[in-house]
């Protein structure tokens, strides 16, 4: 994925047959019957160092210095030239003396850009160690500018998680919509996309039961969790966390791993468009679990 969301847009038909097929494969398996607590804890530090890996490496989050929406016609993007959008298309004419490289090799002229809903992935056009790709939110074409040298990655101190505890580490019962919900999810910028949304997890904590509703991006073998919790007030980040889980089993059952819970883009960089947990996956408990905020 370029963004947290992996793809925010409207999925195609073929893509809507592959999820279909991915969420029926993985209702083939059984649900995990066994539970080892020091395998467990050792799964979940190892995630952590992927994820802070993945985070703070040279084209990770940390790296955005810019995002800039694009107007109908001309646009300047300094140092990199001229940015036209006209009937969906970005195209880029470079500046003489900017020495442009897309796939290491060089810009010599006009050039069509893919943003990143193509099927192939974005353009990545580079200006030294500056790069750039053209993203899509909705109907507005932006353009995210990245360095390796930005403030926010070389000054980055790390990631600060809750205790790692088996309590948060759920199993959910699958309960699935008949047919599936298309929901609207509202991002950070306010823009506003419907996903696909194949059922809610409905699990127990402490007695009480809560339910979430999960989003099946295009092509993961994943379900995508957004959700807020009463630690958002003074422990993690005000938005929200993102979650991923696995499909279901043929028992319908999926475990829940808030230990894996972790903060969007937009707690590090003001260049995200980070989605926002839709208002039924807002919990009124304390989710003492998975990654903290701290302001960066």
């Amino acid at each position: 994925m370029s963004g947290p969301f992996r793809n925010l847009s409207m999925l195609r038909p073929v893509k809507r047959c592959l999820a279909t097929v991915l969420f029926l494969a993985a209702a083939c398996r059984p649900a995990e019957t066994t539970f080892d607590p020091a395998a467990h804890a050792e799964e979940i530090r190892k995630w952590q160092e992927n994820r802070q890996n993945r985070l703070s490496k040279e084209d990770g989050w940390l790296t955005l210095v810019a995002l800039e929406w694009l107007e109908p016609g001309k646009n300047t993007v300094e140092p990199f030239g001229t940015l036209v959008l006209e009937d969906g298309t970005v195209t880029l004419e470079p500046a003489p003396e900017a020495k442009l490289t897309i796939d290491k090799k060089p810009v010599l002229g006009k050039v069509e850009l893919r943003d990143d809903n193509d099927d192939s992935g974005p353009t990545i056009v580079y200006a030294g160690k500056l790069n750039f790709q053209i993203i899509k939110r909705g109907d507005r074409y932006g353009v995210r500018v990245k360095d390796p040298d930005a403030k926010t990655r070389v000054e980055f101190k790390g990631l600060e998680y809750f205790p790692i505890d088996p309590k948060w580490r759920v199993v959910a019962q699958f309960q699935p919509y008949q047919p599936a919900r298309q929901i609207p999810i509202v991002d950070i910028t306010g823009m506003v996309s419907k996903q696909a949304v194949p059922g809610a997890l409905v699990f127990e904590v402490d007695g009480e039961s809560y339910r979430l509703d999960a989003i099946a991006e295009e092509g993961s073998r994943e379900l995508f969790v957004i959700f807020k919790d009463a630690t958002s007030r003074d422990a993690t980040y005000p938005a929200g966390r993102y979650l991923y889980v696995p499909r279901p089993g043929v028992d319908g059952k999926i475990v829940v791993d808030f230990n894996k819970a972790y903060s969007p883009p937009c707690a590090f960089t003001p260049y995200a468009t980070c989605p926002l947990p839709p208002r039924q996956n807002r919990l009124p408990i304390r989710i003492e679990a998975g990654e903290k905020y701290e302001k960066h």
